[in-house]
């Protein structure tokens, strides 16, 4: 499983609409998802090793974040027939195991993931209180394993800065992870 890389931070990119059904039964918006001060949306699944490695991480941070007033999202875009750890009814499993403190969404046309320009599990993208898009980069340090406990927590402090500023950090480092599992031909 060859690792892909984000790309650099299109400063300024606008989010872009999504409305998706979610492990919880909802119909989750873009607005309903965002907080006052930012949006963070996630793109994660269950099966990946990258996102393994960072499950508990990902519900400290957003749990902080919420704290600040920006809102969080995991959007989950591979196709489930070739990956069948990545069914909703997993998903709907590993939210609850995990206790997701954001909405886990299902991406099943794969559309949002397209229009956003994601390209791999975990792909992080954070907008500020505009929806404009402020951060591109990495959760921290962990790879296939988790990073050390004192890893600077890279997205936390993005994100934190976003709120109070409405900007992020000139110098982000790529988030890293396997490629989005998409549909044949698609």
């Amino acid at each position: 499983m060859a690792a892909i890389e984000t790309p650099v931070c299109d400063f300024g990119r606008q989010a872009i609409p999504f409305e998706l059904p979610g492990t919880d039964g909802g119909i989750w918006t873009l607005d309903r998802c965002r907080g006052p001060h930012g949006l963070l949306v996630m793109f994660i699944c269950n099966h990946c090793p990258y996102v393994k490695a960072i499950r508990e991480r990902l519900v400290r941070d957003v749990a902080e974040l919420a704290a600040c007033g920006i809102g969080a999202v995991g959007i989950m875009s591979n196709d489930p027939a070739d990956y069948p750890e990545d069914s909703f009814a997993n998903m709907q499993a590993v939210a609850a195991e995990f206790g997701f403190p954001f909405p886990y969404l299902f991406d099943e046309t794969q559309a949002v993931a397209k229009a956003y320009g994601a390209v791999c599990t975990p792909d992080f993208f954070g907008y500020n209180s505009r929806l404009e898009l402020q951060y591109r980069g990495r959760l921290d340090a962990s790879g296939r394993a988790a990073a050390s406990d004192d890893a600077p927590r890279e997205l936390l402090d993005a994100m934190k800065q976003i709120a109070e500023t409405d900007r992020g950090p000139e110098h982000q480092i790529p988030s890293i992870g396997c490629s989005i599992k998409w549909r044949a031909g698609g």
